[in-house]
């Protein structure tokens, strides 16, 4: 069972990455299609779906997993079926309603967003892409717990295979929508970003097919496990119910917290840079960077360091459970270390390589390398509060989670007008950083606190990660101060040259250093060993 328990997490993690690999790059042909223009009005209806999608769906598959699974067992598979056939039920009504909420709000989130006539975009644009995008919202809650139920199973294929599929199809009508709408049919913007948003019910759809040809699949072996149910435990839907909501609402915090940000800039920032002078348009053009093009690059370092770090959470959940301070204490150091490992390296390297790297992505623009350089550094941050969440919910402590993040959001709410008025597009990523920091502070607080952990391993070995990560951003300046001699990041086709080689010698560099000081063989134990006998490394 645990051989099958890691090969799942293994599927699902990778399903996660491939997924989320495929959302980054789809962007550079969108934007090569649809510009900052486009993508500001990608933004304004998809930060408000995404937030309407994580409260009627985050955490669905985890609770529903961990439900099924807790029942399945003691051998009451019945208990898991009666929450599958309610829940399919519930979730449509749930998608139905979560969809016409967002339908019809859609011109007061409109004009709360846009008012001044001298933006890009019009109320009535925001208001035509939002009620696009809203029709995913019918079918991806539905999706969610078939896709709990078989992870309950210790079935993850499904999840991550549909996770996959999803993504794919959603991208090809992304592009597909926006080229055939500007290039063939010389429509219009609105109308080319609105098919691209439906993409997401597309890609729902798809995801959807993909699920009941497994559950055709799966049936008989499901059906099998009923014939073995004890049935000595009778839960009522109530019950069923209040439990899942019990174990939903933390991930719900965690799934919000990074699109909630994005939203209080998406209403503050357009409106606070028209009040302190600036055009209507630049501001659009700003926040599209802000919130779209430098995000979307944030996030690499971010998708990369969690996937790993959270594969570390299980083990500190069950640590915690069977009362093992030495075994919890190692996986909370390993859990923070490999974060730190993996992230700082990434998020330096990207605020160093900001204008070659937005060129690659997008196009050759000061201001974009400007807010990304800034930016940059902020995905530790993000990885930091993923993580710490995780944990608490792994010590039992998932009430700080609610807690931090109301925090962190006050914080950015106060501070994000007066701040954007002081430094403009500078002074939104303060108000970030500021609460997330408190966020993530009072997460480490209530981790000591119900964890008896002390950081002092993970400060002392923090500080080496530190000084390796200064020396390969010593050693990747100097290698880019010398290409920069002959190449030109103002070339799309040079900046890649230019990412490539530097990128090389950095991740190199600090690979190296890891070796040689055995970090790494400390942070990932015995597959640096197998990896180092596969490519014949000494050291």
């Amino acid at each position: 069972m645990s051989s099958k328990l890691i090969r799942g997490t293994f599927i699902l993690t990778l399903g996660t990455f491939i997924s989320k690999f495929l959302g980054l790059f789809y962007v550079i042909p969108f934007f090569a299609l649809v510009k900052e223009d486009g993508t500001a009005l990608y933004n304004y209806a998809y930060v408000p779906y995404t937030i309407f999608i994580s409260i009627a769906t985050a955490g669905i598959p985890a609770s529903v997993s961990k439900f099924v699974s807790k029942y399945n067992a003691i051998e009451e598979y019945a208990v898991g079926r009666k929450l599958f056939k309610t829940g399919l039920f519930l979730m449509a009504i749930t998608g139905i309603l979560s969809f016409l909420v967002l339908y019809v709000s859609a011109p007061n989130l409109a004009t709360m967003v846009i008012s001044e006539k001298d933006h890009l975009s019009s109320p009535e644009d925001v208001t035509t892409v939002i009620r696009a995008v809203s029709f995913a919202l019918i079918i991806v809650p539905f999706m969610s717990i078939i896709r709990g139920f078989f992870q309950g199973h210790q079935s993850m294929g499904p999840t991550a295979v549909s996770q996959v599929v999803e993504q794919i199809v959603r991208i090809v009508f992304v592009l597909a929508g926006a080229f055939v709408v500007l290039k063939v049919m010389k429509g219009s913007l609105v109308t080319a970003v609105s098919f691209s948003v439906f993409a997401a019910f597309i890609g729902g759809l798809g995801g959807l097919v993909v699920l009941f040809w497994y559950w055709y699949k799966r049936k008989p072996h499901l059906d099998e496990l009923l014939l073995q149910d004890k049935g000595t435990v009778d839960v009522s839907v109530k019950e069923i119910y209040k439990e899942i909501l019990l174990y939903s609402i933390p991930f719900v915090l965690v799934g919000i917290s990074n699109p909630l940000f994005q939203f209080i800039d998406q209403l503050t920032f357009n409106r606070t840079m028209v009040s302190i002078g600036v055009d209507g348009k630049l501001a659009e053009h700003m926040f599209s960077i802000l919130n779209f093009q430098s995000q979307k690059l944030v996030i690499i370092p971010v998708s990369l360091a969690t996937a790993f770090s959270l594969t570390l959470v299980p083990a500190v959940t069950k640590s915690f459970t069977e009362g093992d301070q030495k075994g919890l204490n190692h996986q909370l150091n390993q859990t923070f270390q490999v974060l730190m490992y993996l992230t700082l390296p990434a998020a330096v390297g990207l605020s160093l390589l900001a204008e070659p790297i937005y060129n690659v992505f997008y196009k050759h623009d000061p201001m974009g390398t400007e807010v990304l350089q800034v930016y940059a550094p902020v995905a530790i941050l993000f990885a930091l509060y993923a993580v710490t969440a995780a944990i608490l919910q792994g010590v039992d402590a998932q009430k700080f989670n609610i807690l931090s993040l109301l925090v962190g959001i006050l914080i950015k709410l106060s501070l994000n007008i007066p701040l954007i008025k002081m430094m403009e597009t500078k002074g939104a990523i303060l108000a970030t950083v500021l609460g997330y920091a408190a966020a993530i502070l009072i997460n480490l607080i209530a981790i000591k606190h119900f964890s008896k952990y002390r950081f002092r391993l993970v400060v002392r070995r923090g500080m080496l990660i530190i000084i390796f990560t200064g020396i390969m951003y010593g050693a990747t300046k100097i290698a880019y101060w010398l290409l920069t001699m002959f190449l030109s990041p103002e070339s799309k086709w040079q900046a890649l040259v230019l990412v490539i080689i530097c990128g090389v010698i950095g991740a190199g560099l600090y690979f190296y250093l890891g070796l040689k000081s055995k970090l790494i063989n400390f942070l990932f134990g015995n597959r640096v060993d197998k990896l180092k006998e596969k490519f014949h490394l000494k050291g």
